[in-house]
């Protein structure tokens, strides 16, 4: 197999050994847990600093970002109005339309917004223009933000380009597998380590009761409406067959000739073996959002989900879930077969080809998105931008985010090194111990995996995704194009865009991604 040999990869040896380092504390959570100052109140009112917070008596900052997000960045806007005398105005979008408002408002020079909480998969995008304020200095001089909280793969991932700040994590997300535990102990079943144990437990359970109201459940439940985020939970059955390498190995194209990774025996199987959890699925599956997956999975009736970290906080809400501390997690399913792309064939796994395969698996953890980070315009008055600043470091400071990681309706996951080692807050909420370890494990699990893939981040990925590969995935899973049809439209789309943006352009900038010098 093809491995990157000629270039130093910086990116990869800060990141496994800052893993190191967190992973070290994450095993010491019995012997360095904090004090816990939070409230049994589901939403509770914000920890005092013990520094006060500057007045901005007269400023107005505008925010724009992703709905889901905005409901927790929304309650703490408010707080901050009341601390600052700020007003902060709310701007938010379906997932579908992100990216487009907040690209055409830099580039059409409106400027509307001052902030920017987005995905780092978008970085690229902002960064190379100008568009966002650079923050390393600013996030040096912060010590309530406690930087050095926040764990390695997301500083380094959704706050970073090219080694300087341009966002303050506010989120951390990639995508794991929920399961009924009620479920699979009846069943003496494990949680599914490859993509054929989740087609086969799908499969066992689909057709049964499973919330005891005498009606037929499903097997799997995912969210595989179009133009929403269909495309990102396909690329969680696909990764595992793409890449096996390490993260710098890149799990969309190959990293030297930018040759797309989407025509090939191991992008065909994942294809297939997304095709076949619609069998096991609800028959309105293929019209499924983030919300009515979500609830399906919540209200008893599916057995198996793929989902963020939210899905952890949602399950103990007994406002929304009727199965609390019946819900585990564990890392994606992985496969035991991987694309060599030196002969572009599935090739079984070894100690060469799988050299990060746990008991023969090799596992790509996908993450999707990445989290979500608060950006600053560069373009903003110098006056907004302190405000601007002040509010993205209240959110993701400790005493704040330590409470609304644990609470699903804020959209926010865990991303600090506390909100893993302090166990205290998860319990307080309502999260049974055994859940806690499922929840936090699956995670930890996820995050040390060295072989986790990163997130598309270079020019125009929203355009090379989000419509390309989720058009293709559409028309395949409806019957409108076949299996090698929609391997080809995806090639031949893909390479379009990269040639039309400058193959050798788009190349460094995968590279950066990468951190490949």
């Amino acid at each position: 197999m093809k491995i990157l040999g000629y270039k130093k990869n910086r990116h990869q040896q800060r990141l496994s050994t800052a893993l190191v380092a967190f992973f070290l504390l994450f095993n010491a959570v019995g012997c360095s847990q904090n004090k816990s100052t939070l409230e049994t109140d589901p939403v509770p009112t914000p920890i005092e600093n013990s520094v006060k917070l500057q007045r901005f008596d007269g400023i107005t900052i505008t925010v724009a970002t992703f709905y889901k997000i905005g409901i927790g960045v929304e309650r703490r806007a408010r707080e901050f109005e009341k601390l600052t005398g700020a007003q902060v105005n709310m701007f938010t979008f379906p997932m579908k339309d992100v990216f487009g408002s907040m690209q055409q408002d830099f580039a059409s020079k409106t400027n509307k917004y001052d902030v920017v909480v987005f995905s780092p998969k978008w970085m690229t995008d902002f960064v190379k223009p100008g568009y966002l304020e650079h923050l390393t200095a600013r996030v040096k001089a912060d010590r309530q933000l406690e930087w050095d909280d926040v764990a390695p793969f997301f500083r380094n991932f959704i706050a970073t380009y090219k080694d300087q700040v341009y966002g303050v994590p506010m989120d951390g997300n990639f995508h794991m597998v929920y399961y009924r535990t009620d479920l699979f102990e009846k069943a003496e079943l494990d949680s599914p380590q490859t993509w054929d144990d989740y087609l086969a437990i799908a499969k066992q359970f689909h057709g049964q009761d499973l919330n005891g109201d005498g009606i037929p459940d499903y097997g799997s439940c995912m969210m595989k409406k179009p133009k929403v985020l269909n495309h990102q939970i396909f690329w969680s059955v696909a990764s595992s067959f793409l890449q096996s390498q390490g993260t710098q190995e890149g799990g969309f194209f190959d990293p030297e000739t930018m040759k797309p990774l989407v025509n090939n025996p191991a992008f065909a199987r994942a294809l297939d073996i997304y095709k076949e959890t619609t069998k096991y699925a609800p028959p309105e599956e293929l019209s499924l959002g983030v919300d009515e997956a979500r609830a399906l999975f919540l209200s008893g009736r599916c057995a198996l989900t793929l989902d963020w970290g939210d899905m952890g906080t949602l399950a103990i809400d007994p406002a929304i879930s009727k199965i609390p501390d019946k819900v585990g997690a564990s890392i994606s399913p992985g496969s035991k077969e991987v694309l060599d792309r030196q002969t572009g064939k599935l090739v079984a796994c070894d100690k060469f080809t799988c050299p990060y395969a746990i008991d023969g698996v090799n596992h790509a953890p996908y993450g999707a998105m990445g989290g979500w980070a608060g950006g600053i315009n560069a373009a903003a008055k110098p006056e907004v931008k302190e405000a601007a600043y002040a509010l993205i470091s209240y959110m993701s400071q400790p005493a704040q985010s330590n409470v609304d990681v644990t609470i699903g309706i804020t959209g926010f996951n865990p991303y600090r090194i506390s909100q893993f080692t302090n166990r205290e807050p998860w319990l307080k909420v309502g999260m049974g111990e055994e859940t806690v370890n499922k929840y936090l494990g699956g995670i930890a699990v996820s995050l040390r995996n060295p072989n986790m893939v990163l997130d598309l981040r270079i020019p125009r990925n929203d355009s090379y995704q989000g419509e390309i590969l989720d058009n293709a995935l559409a028309s395949f899973l409806t019957g409108k194009m076949t299996r090698d049809e929609t391997m080809e439209q995806i090639e031949r789309e893909w390479d379009k865009i990269t040639n039309e943006e400058g193959r050798e352009s788009q190349l460094q900038s995968y590279q950066d991604s990468l951190g490949i010098e």
